[in-house]
């Protein structure tokens, strides 16, 4: 019984007898920013803080540098992300859209079809 209330949001249930589960695309947005950055080799997303100090600055920041569509169960996942430096972008690559699908679709049930990489930048630590 899905369906889409308005453009950022999907209801996952409706029962009448216990009440509406809905999922904001700011959370699918979230889950796939976390996702991302806790493979080693991501510096960041695009635009992002990083993990270290998203708890001083506050959550709202994770959902930059990522963009995502809902369409009915499915969900396309666009990311672009900072490399560390030394690290292989393709094996990278392939780590973080595996991590960020399995997550999605852990936490929301519903299907990933798509995770898009886009590299922003390279971080060179010093």
């Amino acid at each position: 019984m899905e369906k889409e209330t308005d453009k950022s949001t999907v209801v996952l249930k409706a029962e009448e007898n216990v009440g509406v589960v809905q999922i904001a695309d700011d959370v699918v947005a979230m889950i796939a920013s976390l996702a991302a950055t806790e493979v080693d080799g991501v510096s960041a997303m695009a635009g992002n803080i990083t993990n270290e100090l998203m708890s001083k600055v506050g959550m709202k920041k994770l959902s930059k540098g990522v963009r995502v569509v809902v369409t009915g169960r499915s969900v396309r996942v666009d990311l672009a992300v900072t490399m560390e430096y030394g690290y292989n972008i393709p094996a990278t690559c392939h780590q973080v859209q595996a991590k960020v699908k399995a997550a999605i679709e852990n936490m929301t049930g519903l299907s990933c079809t798509d995770v898009n990489i886009r590299i922003a930048g390279v971080r060179v630590r010093g």
